[in-house]
């Protein structure tokens, strides 16, 4: 083990945990890393992979997570690949047949891949020693960030056959590692915490108002010049906003967010490793995996979101143990922003009730079928709450997922179908006739027709997805898939639909009460009297940091006191009609009735919603109007209104 981490990575030893989480996985035991973040989770999945006989295959949930991952695991010289949405038929086929072959030790993915038909048909032919689950919080729906998906991963587990897991993460709590740990089975004794106390950052809050906070970010800024900086802020349209109010006050900055081209975000993160843009401005997904050991300082401009995702974001400073500076500019100005993303994620009794019809309305004896964006567009919830339903669905009993495949696969030829048929024979001949004669061809491509082929040659669908995947191996198709369609098992078709609704809408105002109360940590943590850095600690479970760093506002004798926020013109003032007017003609041209108050309210908040982009809101005048105001007060006015 030793001779192996001096030989590959350089290192004369182990860092604190490394040592104990490497050595229960090579003796193969299931184990879990909860280490602050820039302590070295990925070496205890990278150093194993080469001694362990067959595949790891690591689950990550970002794409930018994987890319650095894979540059740093190949400028080492480790075998290591990904298959992502970014790829090429033909480099996907190039990764695949590395992993076939046994000459590749890790493969990356998303957990969403494990959905795809084609992706398990392949996997489950490749032997795998281990399984790694990246920003493993995301397993627990008590995590900051819980994805629904994450809860297969057990299941996915036992399908193929993979004896142990390793769970990584930066940011679990104590009921959150409890919570992790059983779903995977793992010992206590294999669950390695090292603390989250980091002596090397300086932890500042500054009371600042709303029209000081630019001025302020640029002279904090100014004494730090050429030291690489991110800037953390909430919305795209601010990332904008303040990076080109720096560039234009000398301090030369870059924005940062998911409105970007992929390409673009990639040239930027590449700049900012390489040392070329030395101050970034960002929404949240920045920095995620990013190995760069000097970054000096970490401001965020608008509140965090959870005390989880403060801590992961200033864990991006100061990897190399030198000093670094991490300041929040703090004010309540985003604190409705903040609420409203919670809000938006809590769907409406109608819309769950909309979506347990369509499942009752499934025939007895077939499975349901479905796609995601349909239903949501159908049911007016969003795609992650609705997934989450979904779940609920499942550990309800109702149903039990099955399996995804895409809806529709379309081909085209690179050879004759003549030279194609003449390397078969006997049955195979005959079953790949009908296959080719049951996908009509209009100019160029050929659509597969699963039903026309069923009622001429009967056929698995996993063997006609089979027989595409190996023609286009062989180079003698061009394969194309979409449109991914989720199948479930009805278990409980004829369960009381109502008292089912009223469990989800609790569960889902059970989540919304708890991340609101999330955000209400993160103020009440800044404007805590006692030590930061102890208090952060305290909030992991790790108890052995100092009662006083000596290296945070609080210690240094500043109390944060919040701003008062600007006075605004009450609600009572504002003209219902003149805000709503166009979305309730609008919505009753499109939907025969009016708007749900809780559809108003979304929009005067400016929330998105699947309906609201059918109705094209956003160019609506009144859309986000009263964004800056608390979502239960203008729910209640909207409500109340004397129409």
């Amino acid at each position: 083990m030793v001779p192996t981490l001096q030989r590959v990575f350089g290192y004369g030893q182990f860092r604190p945990g490394q040592e104990s989480v490497i050595s229960a996985v090579l003796a193969g035991r299931s184990a879990a890393a909860i280490f602050p973040t820039g302590a070295g989770k990925s070496l205890c999945y990278q150093l194993p992979a080469l001694l362990l006989p067959h595949l790891t295959l690591v689950v990550s949930p970002l794409l930018a997570l994987i890319q650095d991952q894979l540059t740093l695991m190949q400028g080492l010289g480790i075998a290591a690949a990904s298959i992502d949405s970014t790829q090429s038929r033909e480099q996907t086929q190039a990764v695949m047949a590395l992993a076939r072959s046994g000459e590749l030790k890790v493969l990356m993915i998303s957990v969403e891949r494990l959905n795809n038909e084609r992706f398990r048909n392949f996997i489950a032919q490749v032997p795998i020693s281990l399984l790694v689950v990246d920003e493993a919080h995301c397993i627990s729906e008590w995590g900051h960030n819980f994805r629904p998906d994450y809860l297969k991963l057990p299941a996915y587990q036992q399908q193929l056959a993979i004896p142990q897991t390793l769970l990584l993460t930066a940011t679990a709590t104590p009921p959150v590692v409890a919570d992790m740990q059983g779903k995977f089975a793992i010992h206590p004794s294999d669950v390695v915490c090292t603390g989250f106390y980091r002596p090397n950052l300086n932890l500042t809050v500054e009371p600042v108002n709303a029209h000081h906070k630019l001025r302020r970010l640029l002279d904090w800024l100014a004494q730090r010049a050429e030291q690489p900086t991110i800037v953390y802020v909430t919305l795209q349209k601010t990332a904008e906003q303040v990076a080109e109010y720096l560039s234009r006050s000398a301090v030369a900055a870059q924005a940062y967010h998911a409105g970007l081209a992929h390409e673009q975000r990639v040239a930027i993160q590449q700049q900012f490793m390489a040392g070329q843009v030395n101050c970034v401005v960002a929404t949240i997904a920045f920095g995620m995996g990013i190995d760069k050991s000097n970054i000096r300082n970490v401001v965020h401009f608008d509140l965090p979101k959870s005390i989880e995702g403060y801590s992961q974001e200033i864990g991006r400073a100061g990897r190399d143990g030198q000093t670094s500076d991490c300041l929040v500019l703090a004010n309540q100005d985003s604190l409705q922003v903040l609420e409203n993303f919670v809000y938006g994620d809590t769907p409406e009794p109608d819309g769950i009730r909309d979506v347990l019809n369509t499942l009752q309305a499934v025939p007895p004896g077939q499975a349901w079928e479905l796609t995601l964006t349909a239903l949501s567009n159908q049911s007016n919830i969003r795609l992650l709450p609705l997934k989450t339903l979904l779940v609920q669905l499942e550990l309800r009993g109702i149903i039990a997922s099955r399996y995804a495949y895409f809806a529709e696969y379309r081909f085209k030829y690179l050879v004759e179908p003549a030279t194609l048929l003449a390397h078969f024979s006997g049955e195979r001949l005959q079953f790949l006739e009908a296959l080719l004669r049951c996908a009509p061809q209009a100019r160029t491509w050929c659509t597969m027709d699963f039903d026309a082929l069923h009622k001429s040659y009967p056929s698995e669908h996993s063997r006609v997805v089979k027989a595409l995947d190996y023609l286009a191996e062989k180079g003698w198709i061009e394969l194309e898939s979409r449109q991914m369609t989720e199948v479930y098992a009805v278990l409980l078709p004829h369960f009381d639909a109502e008292a089912v609704c009223r469990e989800l809408s609790d569960y889902f105002q059970s989540k919304e009460t708890s991340e609101v109360a999330r955000i209400q940590a993160v103020l009440d943590l800044f404007a805590s009297e006692t030590c930061l850095s102890q208090r952060l600690a305290v909030y992991f479970g790790d108890q052995a940091a100092p009662q006083r760093c000596g290296h945070c506002s609080v210690c240094a004798g500043q109390v944060a006191q919040w701003p008062e926020p600007e006075k605004q013109p009450p609600l009572d003032r504002m003209n219902f009609f003149t805000l709503c007017g166009e979305l309730t003609t609008r919505h009753q041209a499109l939907q025969g009735k009016p708007a749900s108050a809780e559809l108003l309210t979304r929009f005067l908040c400016g929330i998105t919603a699947p309906l609201l982009t059918r109705l094209k809101a956003r160019s609506l005048s009144g859309y986000a109007a009263l964004e800056t105001y608390p979502y239960a007060q203008v729910r209640a006015w909207v409500s109340g209104r004397d129409d």
